[in-house]
């Protein structure tokens, strides 16, 4: 059982914020093998929200839900990242799909539009997410721009 959470910055405990950064860098900085600056000061921003899954006691989701303006004109969805202990259960698309709700319940009028790992794109895809760029290098990783497009 998966238990969810959404806090702003202010309101994480220092445990919290320890356990979201260690699975961001674990994930990010380790696993993929790319140094860069996991510390960009979104995650401060008053608006900027933290998806939290857990269970038990142990962070096995995140994702930031970032407002408007803040990394494209649109809402944005970053830092997803799923534990390696729950990585093929399907929890990435909850996770996602938990996000997605999020953005278009706090700013409905905005759009999302997320920075996606080309070797996703076929998931984000799936989610409703379509390519809005080239392929470009972002720390050493191809990504591409996706914007979401609501289903009817």
């Amino acid at each position: 059982m998966i238990r969810w959470q959404t806090q702003a910055f202010a309101d994480l405990d220092a445990l919290t914020l320890y356990r979201i950064l260690k699975l961001r860098v674990d994930i990010f900085v380790v696993e993929q093998h790319c140094p860069y600056p996991e510390l960009d000061d979104k995650d401060l921003h008053p608006q900027s929200m933290h998806l939290l899954g857990w269970q038990q006691d142990t962070l096995v989701a995140y994702a930031r839900v970032l407002p408007p303006g803040l990394s494209y004109p649109e809402a944005s969805i970053g830092r997803v990242a799923v534990a390696e202990s729950v990585r093929g259960s399907g929890m990435a698309r909850v996770l996602m799909n938990k996000a997605i709700q999020h953005a278009l319940q706090t700013w409905p009028d905005a759009g999302i539009q997320i920075g996606a790992q080309e070797y996703l794109q076929a998931f984000y895809t799936s989610l409703g997410f379509i390519p809005a760029s080239d392929v470009y290098l972002e720390d050493g990783i191809p990504h591409l721009d996706m914007r979401f497009h609501q289903r009817t």
